[in-house]
């Protein structure tokens, strides 16, 4: 199993190198880039640049902000300046953020991914030959890229693969028909949504595209909850608690919610984010709830868990970095247990 590294969404940009280098040394084979308050393409060129060997995956950026070709320009740079080791996530986003948060366009996600895709490779495609740019689709149309306009031709870049990320079974089945990997939401993440929705969709596509279940990365991205002992557990279990009100007060990743019959906590978790009433938390996301959907155990036991939980099902884990850097050195064994695929 891969094992990737997130990022701490506020971390300042000078303190990316660092991270990342920290993140290589404790042997991740990749660290994943969301996108949040600093652009997701900033963030990785100083991760690449400040490592030698990590993938660096944006999980993911948002496409329906963005140009295909603005998009394509970003991730070719990357993987130049990387040696192949950049990797293109991409994800809708919901429409309240594209319409309010970035005062862009909503259109249908998944057959609007769909022609994103198609328009991004059409792009490498082009880059790497120096051919004529001809897509038309129902969404995007490029159709002219002069050669001054154009990076390439360079046949020896490796092309970005291109992952997707989602919750809803359209944009999984979209995934394994057109994408190299997927990677889910911290909030679709349980084995049973693994098995009952991600993995059934995916395969579908797959079919329809006439390609195996090798040729797609399927990354699990759970939230865990880890520690020394059981005092930074519990620490941590609060921390997490805040998070899950957080995340799950949104209706589009409700799915895990309503598979275990909390289908009516998301409308709850919405009051309580809106009305800032934390008083209320602890009695709607308990204790219970956190152990089934997060993967919970010391540091020192936690690949067994997660390798019983995922090991199944996933070809790569995020498991974020924890902030006390006195977890590293039994964070690197679990890295290299997970890796290893025993404990």
């Amino acid at each position: 199993m891969k094992v990737y590294a997130g990022m701490d969404p506020r971390l300042p940009l000078a303190d990316v190198p660092a991270h990342a280098r920290r993140i290589e040394s404790l042997g991740y084979d990749g660290l994943h880039v969301a996108e949040t308050i600093h652009d997701p393409f900033m963030v990785s060129l100083l991760a690449v640049q400040a490592t030698t060997s990590l993938t660096v995956r944006t999980a993911v950026a948002l496409a329906f902000t963005r140009s295909p070709m603005l998009t394509a320009l970003s991730a070719w740079d990357l993987s130049v300046i990387s040696g192949g080791r950049f990797h293109l996530g991409l994800g809708s986003q919901i429409r309240q953020n594209i319409q309010e948060r970035y005062g862009m366009p909503w259109a249908e996600p998944v057959g609007r991914m769909r022609d994103y895709v198609a328009a991004v490779e059409a792009c490498f495609s082009r880059f790497a030959s120096g051919e004529v740019l001809d897509h038309v689709g129902p969404h995007y149309q490029l159709t002219r890229l002069q050669a001054y306009f154009n990076p390439g031709p360079g046949p020896e870049v490796s092309l970005p693969p291109i992952y997707l990320g989602g919750v809803n079974p359209r944009i999984c089945q979209l995934a394994g028909e057109v994408a190299d990997g997927f990677v889910t939401h911290p909030t679709n993440s349980s084995p049973r949504y693994l098995e009952t929705s991600c993995l059934p969709h995916l395969l579908t596509g797959l079919a329809a595209s006439g390609r195996e279940r090798s040729s797609l990365e399927l990354v699990v991205g759970t939230q865990v909850i880890t520690g020394h002992d059981a005092n930074a557990l519990d620490q941590e279990r609060e921390r997490q608690r805040r998070l899950f009100a957080f995340l799950y007060s949104t209706p589009a990743y409700a799915p895990t919610l309503e598979l275990y019959g909390w289908g009516h906590l998301t409308t709850e978790l919405r009051t309580v984010v809106r009305e800032d009433a934390w008083d209320r938390l602890e009695q709607l996301v308990t204790n219970d709830l956190l152990d089934t959907l997060l993967p919970t155990g010391r540091i020192d036991e936690l690949a067994e868990v997660l390798l019983d939980r995922f090991s199944n099902l996933a070809d790569g884990i995020l498991l974020s970095v924890p902030s006390d850097p006195e977890l590293d050195a039994g964070l690197k064994h679990a890295i290299a247990q997970l890796k290893d695929g025993a404990t």
